[in-house]
């Protein structure tokens, strides 16, 4: 099934990771900035972005209405004033604005974008998720305005924007130009494509309208970066540490080999949270929320966490991935102590009784509890769900095991839905992205994957989806804390992305660069 956490996870989970990374020594300035990328963008039409390196590449060569600075906040783009209502957001767009091909960039480019972007023929992987149904533009040419607006409100209208790379140019005239090519107004161009092997972006001159008003006139920004195409990070390593690269970012255990190397400086960020949800539907141990509580109290979630990442997490705080519209910790608190003798009571006084052999039953069916995890994941999360069972094998349950692959996982899950517990990382950007997985008809009707039904959770996001932006942020809180405290998901640990800079530093913000923040940092040669 094709599900909004799908394509979020295409959107999100290795984008939305915020980074940077710092290095010294070699020459600066006027240099190629060499970037390691885990796989080949493929199509780069901005509309059809199905690749999730895609999203980083492109932020090289587009503008986007809005940007998101590195602690949430929104900070102007093509746009330098909005204002916000409940269903509208009104743009001012900034004037002198060009493409790269030297024609302007105008209200109605945007709008020309939007009407792409949502037409059903088009069929863009992000209409319905990262946009919003229903979206429409309206251009005013001469007051240079564009306002975008709902059907009905839609908190985050402003933030999603971000994601809506702006064509223009001949690009937007004749989409076959971009299957291969750029055609934007960012600070770089698309010169040069090497299917599989490398892509390269030249510096624009004159370019005066990035986040905040930021430049290219830099003399130490790049003449050039040159993304490479190193599918295995322990080749990204080898390649950063002989000084054939600027920048790369690491998920696994290559990243202790350029840590604390002279010449190369790391930074870690929070990459998306490891959560695994109940099945609540009849039939399931799961709809029993004395069940839920009582496994998740059988759990050390600590060290279950540090078994997933190999050591290298963080406690979550969160659902949405940072940076996050709204801050604050809407874990702790909200998850039960891991207390062994504490779930055993509870299974007991839930009427689950251990047999002789050990496991509980109840009315004489076993308490049996089926696991499904993917196998793409690796072998850190194989030892977390051997880790689970043994927990849970422990407090009574018959438990079972069950790794499946990418293809069929959606199958599975949505289909089949011949499992108990889902190890099932939604990796989403908005608060408001979460609401068609976790509340809503069930599968195979609409996302609601794990049958959830939790009536506070309904009400809070109604009523925060109905406050623009950042005012209804207590309530969004509200809303994640509400599905913790009964159990409906468990966010278990936070990943890391470790960004790794030589002669150079780089911000990746949202998983999209700002390619305003790239220099080279050695001296010259």
């Amino acid at each position: 099934m094709k599900r909004a956490k799908a394509v979020a996870a295409c959107l999100a989970a290795s984008l939305l990771a915020a980074g940077c990374g710092t290095g010294r020594a070699g020459s600066a300035g006027g240099d190629a900035f060499s970037f390691a990328i885990k796989s080949d963008p493929g199509l780069l039409d901005p509309a059809q972005v199905q690749n999730t390196t895609t999203y980083t590449a492109l932020s090289l060569a587009y503008d986007t209405l809005v940007n998101i600075a590195p602690d949430g906040t929104v900070v102007s783009g093509l746009a330098d004033t909005w204002r916000v209502g409940p269903s509208s957001v009104t743009f001012s767009l900034r004037r002198g604005v060009t493409c790269a091909d030297g024609s302007p960039v105008t209200a109605r480019t945007v709008a020309d974008n939007v009407a792409h972007l949502t037409d059903p023929a088009t069929k863009s992987p992000a209409y319905g998720v990262v946009v919003p149904e229903g979206l429409t533009a309206r251009a005013d040419e001469r007051a240079g305005t564009v306002t975008l607006s709902t059907p009905k409100p839609f908190a985050f209208l402003l933030q999603s924007t971000r994601y809506l790379f702006v064509v223009c140019g001949a690009g937007l005239k004749n989409r076959a130009l971009l299957r291969q090519g750029t055609s934007g107004s960012g600070p770089f161009q698309l010169t040069s494509a090497s299917p599989g092997q490398s892509y390269t972006f030249t510096r624009r001159t004159g370019y005066s309208w990035g986040p905040g008003g930021a430049t290219a006139s830099d003399p130490a920004m790049p003449d050039s970066v040159v993304l490479k195409v190193v599918g295995s990070e322990s080749t990204a390593a080898n390649l950063l540490l002989s000084h054939a690269l600027n920048g790369a970012q690491f998920a696994g255990p290559d990243r202790a080999r350029v840590t604390h190397v002279p010449g190369i400086t790391t930074t870690s960020a929070a990459n998306g949270t490891q959560e695994f949800f109940f099945h609540e539907g009849a039939g399931h141990p799961g709809s029993d929320p004395a069940v839920r509580k009582a496994l998740l109290k059988a759990v050390d979630l600590t060290d279950l966490g540090a078994i997933a990442t190999g050591g290298t997490g963080r406690r979550p705080t969160g659902l949405v991935m940072q940076p996050r519209p709204c801050p604050g910790d809407t874990v702790t608190g909200h998850l039960p102590a891991f207390d062994a003798s504490a779930a055993d009571a509870d299974l007991d006084a839930a009427g689950w009784s251990r047999g002789s052999d050990g496991v509980r039953r109840k009315n004489g069916k076993k308490l049996t509890i089926r696991m499904i995890y993917g196998t793409s994941a690796g072998e850190t999360m194989s030892a977390a769900a051997e880790y689970l069972a043994d927990a849970w094998q422990k407090a009574g349950a018959d438990v079972r095991l069950r790794a499946v692959s990418d293809a069929a996982y959606g199958e599975v899950e949505a289909v089949t839905q011949d499992w108990d517990v889902d190890w099932a990382p939604l990796g989403v950007t908005l608060p408001s992205q979460l609401i068609g997985s976790l509340s809503g008809p069930f599968t195979p009707d609409g996302g609601n994957f794990a049958h959830l039904t939790n009536h506070r959770y309904e009400a809070l996001t109604a009523a925060a989806s109905k406050q623009p932006g950042t005012s209804g942020c207590a309530a969004w809180n509200e809303s994640e804390a509400a599905l913790l405290t009964n159990g409906d998901l468990v966010p278990v640990v936070d990943k890391t992305l470790t960004s790794a800079a030589h002669d150079a530093t780089y911000r990746i913000t949202a998983g999209l660069f700002d390619p305003t923040s790239i220099r080279m940092t050695g001296a010259a040669k």
